[in-house]
């Protein structure tokens, strides 16, 4: 496995869109108690029952915390009203503010494992974000000087009258217990929860200037990983809407493989509203080689496909075959080349019986995955490549032969002959110093070591 890892890290990636500070609270129980007093049990309750997609006012970011809490799921629920910064910021003392999105986790954790190169792109970047990113020399930003590409640190880069996108982190802790009217409730995982910025100043997009760049680009990398459609909104003030964006994000994907053809992973992150979630599904993962989900987004991408009732027991249930069943849907009816899923308890991949690696490399591919995404919750982040063997110290969690007996029964029931579907136990830190970027960390070690063991094979 070591190897596979060595191989990976002489690769280059370019990473596009999202960027974004995280101000993380580690909840307490006083936190969740102040809250309940502040707003009423039965109002709490009665907004939970209502499931508000979106955050407009204070009721409903507690009635979707606590659902979040109840259920131990990470959830993300985007918030539209920017008037409630004030609010938070009155509330919480952040524990930490540090590098969030997709893309600035990513590339931090690329860069930090001595990959050769990561060209990381975001349409803002603030100062404040741009200290964020690591000052290393393989970390690049993109920008056009006098005609011409040039790759210059972020912070030799960035704009000083650009915003700054901020996303505040609910890290809550299994165990914690607290009442809710007459109802005790006790968390039954770790998690978090995200109060995702959606603001009409940040658009997801390739400036013009740049875009003209993208196949030399392109030419540079070994493979991208795209991301942040989640911030895509259905309409702009401006009479822009999602299709333009949609449009333009393919345009994208086209050029970056123009002058080669190189492979595009997308990682994909909840999207609330049912629409504009079935647009990004069938506009960009079409165009991608490889995704990267957990259980709950397999859940939405399956309702948006016509599935609602498989979408319901991944959903309710958490069975292995259904959500391999759910993931064969996916990677039939988008033509995927593999998709990656990645749950608490075990990693999966599910791709065609004609992919040139084997299982066992695949296995290998998703140890290394489960490795560093077992580092990064032992340290709170991965600094170096060492690192990687603190994973290695992290043993599988409890249900590893649970989830392996679970799997063969679903082979057994599920007509999986065209395919090839492999599962691994995952590392699980019993007390993780932290959870957020866990599964960008996963997806970026999976897509990065399938590409690695494609190179060796000579197929890429």
């Amino acid at each position: 496995m070591i190897d596979v890892f060595q191989d990976a890290q002489k690769l280059s990636l370019y990473l596009a869109y999202n960027v974004n500070v995280d101000a993380i609270v580690y909840l307490r129980k006083e936190h969740i108690e102040k809250l309940i007093r502040e707003l009423g049990a039965e109002n709490i309750k009665s907004r939970m029952e209502d499931y508000p997609r979106e955050i407009n006012e204070p009721i409903d970011f507690v009635a979707r915390l606590i659902h979040a809490l109840k259920t131990g799921k990470p959830m993300a629920v985007p918030l539209v009203n920017e008037e409630m910064h004030t609010w938070f910021d009155e509330r919480f003392k952040y524990d930490v503010e540090r590098m969030g999105g997709q893309v600035g986790i990513i590339a931090n954790l690329l860069a930090n494992l001595d990959f050769k190169k990561v060209i990381a792109y975001s349409p803002i970047l603030a100062k404040r974000q741009a200290q964020m990113f690591v000052n290393k020399p393989n970390l690049l930003y993109p920008v056009v000087e006098n005609g011409k590409l040039v790759l210059k640190k972020p912070i030799e880069a960035y704009r000083e009258n650009d915003p700054v996108k901020v996303n505040r982190i609910f890290e809550f802790r299994k165990g914690t217990r607290f009442k809710l009217g007459n109802e005790v409730i006790e968390v039954p995982h770790s998690g978090r929860f995200i109060v995702a910025s959606r603001f009409e100043s940040i658009r997801i997009e390739t400036k013009e200037d740049l875009k003209p760049f993208l196949p030399e680009i392109g030419e540079i990398v070994d493979g991208a990983i795209l991301s942040g459609y989640q911030g895509i909104k259905k309409r702009y003030s401006d009479g822009k809407d999602a299709n333009y964006y949609l449009r333009k994000a393919k345009e994208d994907i086209r050029l970056l493989k123009k002058n080669k053809d190189i492979k595009i992973h997308v990682e994909f992150a909840s999207i609330q509203d049912r629409e504009l979630r079935k647009k990004v599904i069938y506009n960009i993962f079409p165009l991608a080689d490889s995704v990267g989900m957990d259980e709950s987004e397999i859940a939405h991408i399956l309702n948006s496909l016509g599935y609602p009732k498989l979408a319901d027991r991944i959903f309710n249930y958490n069975r292995i075959e259904d959500t391999v069943l759910g993931g064969k849907i996916i990677l039939d009816e988008l033509n995927l080349e593999i998709l990656q899923i990645h749950t608490i308890y075990y990693l999966m991949y599910i791709t065609y019986k004609d992919n040139p690696l084997s299982e066992d490399e695949l296995r290998q591919s998703l140890e290394i995955a489960t490795t560093l995404a077992a580092a990064r919750a032992s340290l709170g982040d991965i600094k170096s490549p060492d690192d990687f063997k603190v994973g290695l110290r992290v043993p599988y969690n409890e249900y590893g032969e649970f989830v392996k007996l679970r799997f063969e029964e679903a082979k057994r029931k599920l007509r999986t002959r065209e395919y090839k579907i492999v599962i691994i136990p995952t590392r699980l830190v019993k007390n993780p110093v932290s959870t957020v970027g866990l599964g960008d960390t996963i997806s970026a070690g999976a897509f990065t070591s399938y590409l690695a063991l494609l190179r060796r094979k000579g197929m890429y």
